[in-house]
């Protein structure tokens, strides 16, 4: 799929890995619309991108929420042609913790609604959209990308909802595929290891320095112009659907 002349709606747009694609795609000549819970910095991004983007405040867990969003990005741009699901939290929380406590059945829902359910429910609704376009070349409508990460496959300890939620957006990618390849949409996945983003920024040295250590080249965190150059290749490469690629710098995480 050529990028130019598309249109992209990207959850997790105002910052960090969601951020980078934003600019990556408008600098190709697509539109995109970012749906972000902070308004602050969603309209600082959309602004910044100019009259290629737009903004809407969105809670990609809430079914209404993430209609409005889909109707008005296509309402103002007129098609859905991209869509990429970066919203996402962490959590550090261990099954049986201290003084035997067990993990907290809350914030392990919290992660899955926001994690996976919310990646789903953004992925169904665009697709719902894309399934309208006029086919391209290949019969091509439209494509899906999820943010998975390596802790899908290496959870650390303290690890288990992110790591379940992650597993689960791995594991849908191929069957999404499958649904959607009659409509000519595709749909693959990226596995981040650890990036320079603000959530990873948020964590002290003695969390981010061993991690640094356990990626075998280059010995950094990614930069999320890295992400979004694989964001621009899926879409440019319609052969590659159904797919999950690591994109960590060779990490195989230790169990802490």
């Amino acid at each position: 799929m050529d990028i130019a002349g598309k249109v992209a709606v990207i959850t997790g747009g105002a910052s960090g890995l969601g951020l980078a694609t934003a600019e990556a795609l408008v600098a190709k000549g697509a539109r995109v619309m970012i749906l972000d819970r902070d308004q602050e910095r969603g309209l600082e991004a959309a602004a910044r991108l100019g009259d290629a983007a737009g903004f809407v405040a969105t809670d990609v867990t809430d079914e209404a929420s993430v209609k409005a969003a889909i109707d008005a990005s296509k309402g103002k741009f007129g098609a859905i042609h991209i869509c990429v699901n970066c919203a996402g939290v962490g959590s550090a929380m261990k099954t049986v913790g201290r003084d035997n406590k067990p993990h907290d059945l809350g914030v392990f829902s919290t992660v899955v609604q926001i994690n996976l359910i919310g990646t789903f429910n953004v992925a169904r609704l665009a697709a719902a959209v894309m399934a309208e376009n006029e086919p391209g070349d290949d019969n091509e409508r439209g494509l899906i990308v999820n943010t998975a990460s390596v802790a899908a496959f290496d959870g650390q300890v303290g690890q288990v909802a992110y790591a379940a939620t992650k597993g689960g957006v791995v594991g849908m990618t191929l069957p999404i595929a499958r649904d959607l390849a009659p409509l000519g949409i595709r749909c693959n996945t990226i596995a981040p290891g650890i990036f320079n983003t603000p959530l990873m920024n948020a964590a002290p040295d003695k969390v981010k320095l061993p991690l640094i250590e356990m990626t075998q080249f280059p010995k950094r965190l990614g930069n999320p112009p890295e992400y979004a150059a694989m964001v621009c290749h899926m879409v440019e490469n319609t052969f590659l659907n159904g797919e999950t690629i690591r994109l960590d710098g060779g990490i195989r995480m230790q169990p802490r």
